[in-house]
């Protein structure tokens, strides 16, 4: 799962950073590579805050619970570009707007598809857990709640 996110920031990091002056050439792998974790960061802690349920109703209902996940892993990506690349923050926080809400858009599209298991909530929450136990039968559960 972590690699195929690698592949959707990269896929969606043309503006932001590939095609993007402020981010030198030779750091844009290590870039995109950053945002996925930010990503994986972000939803990561949200389940270990005990967030679990706000986390399946974000990609449940995108358009109603995508601002704190969304702003938190665009600030936390801004931030990684201005600590360890050195891009001032008008422009971190440009380029992580610019990347960041497109791949959470896709990601969702992704978790719903039935061809992208690999991108399917349980499978995802199961990956960002540590593999630990079943979430399928949570996330069952939950709905049924």
């Amino acid at each position: 799962m972590f690699e195929k996110l690698f592949l959707l920031v990269k896929n969606n990091a043309g503006t932001a950073v590939i095609n993007n002056p402020v981010v030198p050439e030779q750091y844009r792998d290590a870039v995109i590579n950053e945002a996925s974790s930010s990503i994986i960061e972000v939803l990561k802690n949200q389940m270990e805050s005990g967030r679990l349920k706000d986390l399946v109703k974000y990609f449940q209902f995108s358009g109603l619970y995508d601002n704190p996940l969304i702003n938190s892993a665009v600030n936390k990506f801004a931030n990684k570009l201005n600590n360890y690349y050195n891009i001032d923050t008008p422009q971190a926080l440009q380029i992580a707007d610019e990347l960041i809400p497109p791949v959470m858009q896709e990601l969702i599209k992704q978790s719903k598809s039935e061809q992208n298991k690999e991108f399917a909530l349980g499978a995802m929450l199961s990956k960002l857990s540590g593999g630990v136990g079943d979430m399928g039968l949570l996330l069952n559960q939950m709905r049924i709640a």
